[in-house]
């Protein structure tokens, strides 16, 4: 079996399993001691080897994506090109959840009885995400600014991505501009650092299917079918709005951007939607994203080191199509009505926070509260997140798959056009 092959199997006997665990013996003592001492940290395990390598990665793959690019004229066309992909896709992504809550309104159908009982239950849990956001400086000026490292090895060490991403665009800038000599050592330690963490991958991904079936264990073991009872007609509206993203416009992206057939595509990227689906991480998958682009879709390797590390930090459609869709059905289920003036600021408000979330699993929903009341005018309290929270692993694994999907169609419609531009610009010179 080829190894997306095996990686499947561990998702479905993952799933499985734990589902029939949670539906023959729900709350049971040996099936809890199970999920917290053996599926749990087993999963970590295969989850902490792939985020391991994600951080030096960055570096690395970034600069050197930066150095090979050759010129400074390049770096800007290939960078200006990629936020403005970002920016309208997730811009996409939100518009698509706005129009399907507007239309389904799961909010209205949500009883007092139901909302109060969630609130007493997850209320807890959503003050301290609130109050972690807040302890991370929350999502304003102040970001921006933090984004410029005063200690690149401590940011490094905490793993703060956006900072080290901009210290490893700079070291790539500085490596374009000095002399090739000088520079030599430097981009050959750094491919040094790529190539091993190339073969940490590879060895981790041989535990893919055992950590996958772990942690989907772990996941549906515990989960139950209560909550999405509850909250079906929610959950149903955001996991649609996350298909047509992924299967309809991101079908139309690859094929008229990318020049590759949608169906090859989906069919080559298969290990990184399981991985991300699984570890609910864009920065965990980050890794498998690199291998798979520059293996099976034949991006370029300095495409491929720029795309997706920014992507993996930046591009979050998936993420802000599940912040569109929270705010409005958390607005009609406390019977606050939104313009059309409030919408415009949802998609606004979700699309810069997507670039704030941290890409680990949950990370968006510390931002969410500060989405809600201020789409709100502070009429719905962010607390009013305890609401999802129950669902929110089964919507964050989803998320995350279109996160990277969108990140990779990202990173062949770059590869595209330089291609292109540089067969015409041979064509020029030769003529």
């Amino acid at each position: 079996m080829t190894l997306p092959s095996k990686v499947f199997v561990g998702l479905v006997v993952g799933v499985v399993v734990g589902s029939i665990a949670n539906a023959l013996a729900p709350g049971d003592r040996t099936v809890a001691w199970i999920v917290e001492n053996v599926a749990k940290p087993g999963g970590k395990i295969f989850f902490n080897m792939l985020f391991m390598v994600v951080y030096p990665l960055i570096l690395a793959s970034l600069a050197l994506g930066v150095a090979s690019l050759g010129d400074l004229g390049r770096l800007g066309r290939v960078a200006a090109r990629t936020l403005i992909y970002f920016v309208v896709s997730t811009a996409i992504a939100v518009a698509i959840g706005l129009v399907l809550v507007n239309a389904v309104k799961p909010g209205h159908g949500l009883s007092p009885e139901t909302r109060d009982e969630l609130m007493r239950t997850y209320s807890g849990e959503a003050a301290q995400k609130i109050e972690a956001g807040k302890a991370a400086g929350g999502f304003g000026v102040q970001t921006f600014v933090n984004i410029v490292p005063r200690n690149p090895v401590a940011a490094l060490a905490q793993g703060d991505a956006l900072p080290v991403i901009f210290f490893a665009l700079m070291l790539g800038v500085a490596l374009t501009l000095m002399r090739k000599e000088r520079a030599e050592p430097m981009i050959r330690l750094l491919e040094a650092i790529n190539d091993a963490m190339g073969i940490l991958i590879d060895l981790a991904m041989k535990l893919a299917p055992y950590g996958v079936a772990l942690l989907l264990f772990s996941v549906t073991a515990q989960f139950g079918m209560s909550l999405l009872q509850k909250l079906g007609l929610y959950v149903v509206v955001v996991l649609v709005g996350l298909l047509v993203h992924q299967f309809v416009v991101f079908s139309i992206a690859v094929r008229t951007l990318g020049g590759m057939s949608p169906f090859d595509f989906f069919r080559r990227i298969r290990t990184v939607m399981i991985t991300a689906f699984s570890t609910s991480s864009s920065n965990a998958t980050l890794p498998t994203s690199i291998r798979i682009a520059e293996q099976e879709l034949g991006v370029p390797r300095q495409i491929a080191g720029f795309v997706l590390p920014l992507g993996a930090t930046m591009n979050m459609n998936g993420t802000s199509l599940f912040e569109g869709v929270t705010v409005l059905f958390l607005a009609q289920v406390f019977g606050v009505e939104l313009s059309l003036g409030h919408q415009v600021i949802v998609i606004v408000l979700s699309v810069l926070t997507a670039i704030g979330a941290a890409g680990v699993p949950s990370g968006s929903i510390p931002l969410l509260g500060m989405v809600i009341t201020t789409a709100t005018n502070g009429k719905v309290d962010a607390t009013a997140i305890a609401l999802v929270l129950g669902v929110d692993r089964i919507l964050d694994m989803s998320r995350t798959v279109l996160n990277v999907t969108g990140d990779l169609t990202a990173a062949l419609y770059v590869a595209r056009v330089e291609r292109e531009r540089s067969a015409t610009s041979a064509v020029t010179s030769s003529t």
